[in-house]
């Protein structure tokens, strides 16, 4: 039997951590599944479920159990348009946008023809 995973939360342990650091908890929250995709996919709008759902390409399941860990954690929101990034997220989506650049360079320089 599959056991719940807790959302992650400050001061408690974490996964690898036991101090429950923010960084740390930041850290197991966004290497979750589809937690970075859901944020990415975001970024310029708001979504319905079943539009978020397609574009993560991800299960209804997983979907639900990911928007509750980031509603609960303050970087997502849902109104009656659907789901989008609250402030918070909104800042954790423009530090993602340096590292969405220097991916794509990271990419360009190891392309290989086949």
């Amino acid at each position: 039997m599959k056991t719940k995973a807790r959302v992650p939360s400050i001061g408690r342990p974490v996964r690898g951590s036991k101090t429950g650091r923010p960084i740390m908890v930041a850290l197991d929250l966004l290497g979750r599944r589809s937690a970075l995709r859901v944020i990415w996919e975001l970024r310029d709008k708001t979504l319905t479920f079943r539009v978020l759902q397609a574009a993560a390409d991800t299960n209804p399941a997983l979907l639900n159990a990911r928007l509750k860990e980031l509603r609960a954690c303050g970087l997502v929101l849902h109104d009656g348009a659907g789901y989008s990034l609250t402030p918070l997220g909104r800042e954790l989506e423009q530090l993602l946008m340096p590292f969405s650049e220097w991916a794509a360079k990271w990419g360009k320089s190891i392309e290989r023809p086949l």
